[in-house]
């Protein structure tokens, strides 16, 4: 998936207007051959395009090309998502007695994937910081950062009506993180999301990136506490801002502003791009995304389906 302007992303910087715009990752190199514990360097060898649905480990493992996804949580009906699927254009309406009735839910597809680097940005044809009171095109909630008032922008904080990080009722689960660094510089990033999209994502960024040996294997526990993953370590949000790409150390102060035109401070320059190609690119083609035909149960009363199974008898038998 090619995103204009922005094919080499050490040298260029995410705008902090919020919105659907893609300020993510290019396109990259290759696949890798998956997780390193050597020194050589952490650069994909040539091949297809993260981006473009290649590599996923066969076999239908979690985090392969199209392998379905298993989603609790609050999903209106729906139980699976998809690595690699081509996302939903059905928008509902979120019933009553459901959390944030009322609001739209689905509608948003695999080349909307992209936010930037502000946090509400990914929401297709909705622009601004934040996530308040907004639906939720892809189905996921946005993820949500600790601290509270009084710890960077109004905008970081509004978004307490998700609950805390460890709030189940999240679909895909509580929120949690996993760590990948480079074999070849003093890098590391987290992708941070519900627990379904984290574990899927560790499977789809082994299959496609080589990391270093301590990568994680397994999601780790997010709870928005001082040693967490923070907003102004952003580098990249998709999916509605319900998943994070951060980078340890990068401090952009901008992030903690309401001023959505402040100018994000640069990447680091001795950072791994490579290793930050190959993540943005999976992330982009791998996240996994509720489809049309992926899981939707009706919520038909049981009644009414003998009833219409019954109109059907009638019908087969008059003709």
């Amino acid at each position: 998936m090619y995103v204009p302007g922005i094919t080499n992303l050490s040298q260029h910087l995410y705008p902090r207007k919020g919105g659907g715009g893609k300020g993510g990752g290019g396109k990259s190199g290759g696949s890798s051959s998956g997780r390193s514990g050597s020194s050589s360097s952490g650069s994909k060898s040539s091949g297809s395009s993260g981006s473009s649905g290649s590599s996923g480990s066969s076999g239908g493992s979690v985090g392969s090309r199209g392998a379905s996804v298993p989603v609790s949580g609050s999903t209106v009906g729906r139980s699976s998502a998809v690595s690699y699927g081509s996302g939903t254009t059905k928008v509902v309406s979120i019933p009553a007695g459901q959390p944030f009735a009322g609001r739209s839910s689905g509608g948003a597809t695999r080349d909307q994937v992209y936010g930037t680097r502000s946090y509400g940005s990914g929401y297709p044809g909705q622009p601004g910081l934040g996530v308040g009171g907004r639906g939720f095109p892809f189905v996921f909630w946005p993820v949500v950062w600790g601290g509270g008032l009084g710890y960077g922008a109004a905008y970081l904080h509004e978004n307490r009506e998700y609950g805390e990080p460890n709030n189940s009722t999240r679909p895909g689960g509580p929120m949690m993180q996993a760590a990948f660094s480079s074999n070849s510089t003093n890098t590391t990033f987290h992708v941070v999301a519900d627990n379904s999209t984290v574990t899927a994502l560790i499977a789809s960024i082994d299959a496609n990136c080589t990391v270093a040996s301590n990568s994680s294997t397994v999601p780790l526990a997010f709870n928005g506490s001082a040693t967490d993953p923070k907003p102004e370590q952003s580098v990249q949000y998709y999916r509605a801002s319900s998943v994070s790409l951060t980078l340890d150390g990068y401090n952009d102060t901008s992030a903690l502003t309401d001023d959505a035109n402040a100018t994000p401070v640069p990447l680091p320059s001795n950072i791994d791009t490579t290793l930050l190609n190959c993540l943005n690119d999976t992330i982009g083609a791998a996240v996994p995304l509720f489809e049309d035909s992926a899981g939707l149960r009706l919520n038909v009363p049981t009644s009414g389906l003998i009833g219409l199974a019954y109109v059907v008898w009638c019908l087969t038998h008059l003709l």
